[in-house]
């Protein structure tokens, strides 16, 4: 009965309330810190990983649907902020609602688990939550561009391409991140404390060096990736790649490293080929590393629960050791 009580309180109107504004806020933190690193297409500004967009979909997905209204109200503290607003405001509030709400509808009806502990769940995420759901803000935004004559109908393809890839990329940077935080305080992963702190500080040296350097030692970042995958999985591998994201998104802004001397478009290429790459091979390695290990644990409990059977069995035979067994009837134990 206490459990019950418990549960019906956690759906009053006052939780819910509390739970929308805090998507809300979270949203705009994430806008405004996306708005830090945005590259200019055409006149139009567009986040190369758009973390407002990850913070939706993990929302819906460990909030519910209910909080909506969060999404939409945070989204318009983030068009305000850039804009005054206006009818293609609105379209734009449209887009970033639909698409999250989008993403959320495809997961759920394809059976997606938030723990990410299948191949499947990943393949989902990236699939369904990430390129497919957002082709909706992406078209809707542009279109509405178009529409309103802020953008030229021949510039359309390169204001959309670039924004539909950063609302993926939020979705596959920043949506794993926020779904596997309860799995970080694992004891499991805690009793590595010290691999951690190791694959920390050369992630720490390499990262930073691999995203300043003229030459192009991005790849350098791969191997620092499998490692967490295979010693941390999810967790590990998804905030290293976060990190990884993060200062080359950081890189390609400012022009700096394998970014400084490229055109506009080989930056959008570069960049975007990296961060999916990158995202990736966090997801579907970790879950390919996780399934093993649950295999594993399964098989390692099936042989447990034999063992005791036998155990059992043996134990209720009157025969010691090298004398020969009594045969027993179809009702004996």
């Amino acid at each position: 009965m206490t459990c019950v009580v418990a549960r019906q309180d956690l759906r009053t109107p006052a939780v819910y309330v509390l739970q929308t504004l805090a998507v809300a806020a979270c949203y705009y933190a994430g806008g405004r810190l996306g708005l830090l690193y945005e590259l200019r297409v055409d006149g139009s500004v567009v986040s190369p990983v758009w973390p407002p967009t990850g913070i939706a979909v993990a929302s819906l997905l460990l909030l519910g649907p209910h909080v909506w209204p969060g999404i939409t109200l945070g989204a318009l503290l983030v068009i305000a902020h850039l804009t005054s607003l206006g009818p293609t405001s609105l379209g734009l509030l449209f887009a970033h609602t639909a698409a999250p709400l989008c993403a959320y509808w495809l997961l759920r009806r394809a059976g997606f688990r938030t723990d990410l502990g299948r191949l499947r769940d990943c393949l989902m995420l990236v699939f369904l939550g990430g390129f497919a759901a957002m082709l909706v803000s992406s078209t809707i935004a542009a279109g509405m561009l178009v529409v309103s004559g802020d953008l030229p109908a021949g510039s359309f393809r390169s204001v959309w391409l670039p924004w539909w890839v950063g609302d993926a990329m939020g979705v596959l940077l920043i949506t794993p991140a926020l779904l596997v935080l309860p799995r970080v305080r694992s004891p499991a992963h805690w009793s590595r404390w010290k691999e951690a702190v190791g694959l920390a500080v050369v992630a720490g040296v390499v990262v930073p060096f691999a995203t300043q350097s003229t030459g192009s030692l991005l790849f350098s970042v791969y191997p620092l990736l499998i490692w967490a995958a295979l010693r941390f999985e999810l967790p590990g591998s998804i905030l290293c790649a976060l990190f990884a994201s993060v200062l080359a998104t950081a890189a390609a802004t400012g022009r700096e490293g394998p970014f400084a001397y490229v055109s506009d478009t080989q930056i959008m290429i570069n960049l975007h080929a990296f961060n999916a790459a990158a995202a990736l091979t966090a997801l579907l390695l970790s879950a390919v590393i996780t399934e093993q290990h649950n295999t594993r644990r399964s098989v390692e409990l099936a042989c447990q629960e034999l063992v005791e059977v036998l155990e059992h069995l043996t134990a209720g035979e009157p025969a010691p050791h090298g004398r020969p067994q009594r045969e027993e009837g179809p009702g004996a134990r």
